[in-house]
């Protein structure tokens, strides 16, 4: 891969990870936008793995609270917290997606990277998330979830595994569903983030350590760099003004995306 090549993925990775508009979607379509032969699951994991490290860099210390009170919770005299039971829910809500993730593995990378299967799910979902986000109560934060509402949001992040529909957008559009503020969703779409993109990006390393392919650390090492920048940047501002700018931006802009992807196949 060209450098410039390399540095528009990562960006564009970098920037739509933690928004609600599909980062998958845009690491396919990017490539027939400007030309460039399709870089393949392992760059995707690669930039995908920057974006992870961002994540546990921007919310390091909620993330060392859980850890530090779900290692005081185990035992006889343990004791637990919101932080502790935030630990769990997170393992509940990643339940899912590691079944049907491992079914499905090769029907996504073979037939469901198509220009029609990501118009499709990006308008279809795109309006869900803006009637979820207008009919929504956005009362509790995320430490009010209870069990049944960690469980169905790990059901609805199964859907991601969708080109087009989006992790990030799927699992807000259910954190709305069950009455989570929209920071609230936010906060814990981020969360299941984290054991989501570890856990893909060790299947699909375990595939290229076990493959002939040669593996470009160069190129995979600078995409990391740069999509974490850019990730860090995103979800930094994104969490700054969610609550006030809502997702009609983010829906809009799907609807414009899927309906020019439908032009164009016409």
């Amino acid at each position: 891969m060209e450098t410039i090549h390399i540095f528009i993925l990562a960006i564009v990775q970098g920037l739509t990870e933690f928004l609600p508009i599909s980062s998958s979607a845009h690491l396919i379509l990017t490539p027939k936008i400007f030309g460039f032969t399709d870089q393949g699951l392992d760059f995707d994991i690669a930039v995908h793995f920057g974006s992870l490290i961002a994540i546990i860099s921007y919310m390091r210390h909620d993330l060392w609270l859980m850890t530090r009170d779900f290692a005081g919770s185990i035992g006889a005299n343990g004791k637990t917290t919101e932080n502790s039971r935030m630990v769990w829910l997170v393992a509940l809500a990643t339940v899912p997606i590691v079944v049907f993730g491992g079914l499905f593995k090769t029907l996504v990378e073979n037939d469901l990277r198509t220009t029609l299967v990501i118009a499709t799910t990006t308008i279809i979902f795109g309006l869900l998330l803006l009637w979820v986000d207008l009919r929504g109560k956005h009362q509790h934060n995320e430490h009010q979830l209870s069990w049944r509402d960690g469980l169905i949001i790990g059901l609805f992040q199964v859907l991601a595994i969708i080109p087009g529909t989006s992790r990030s957008g799927i699992t807000m559009t259910a954190g709305l569903m069950v009455g989570l503020t929209r920071e609230a969703a936010s906060r814990f779409s981020f969360l299941l983030a984290i054991p989501t993109i570890l856990m893909s990006g060790a299947l699909v390393t375990l595939d290229l350590i076990k493959s002939d392919q040669p593996i470009h650390w160069n190129e995979l090492s600078l995409g990391i760099v740069l999509s974490f920048f850019a990730a860090y940047t995103c979800i930094h501002f994104f969490m700054r003004f969610v609550e006030r700018i809502g997702m009609l931006p983010f829906v809009i802009y799907r609807l414009l995306l899927g309906g020019v992807l439908i032009f164009f196949m016409l």
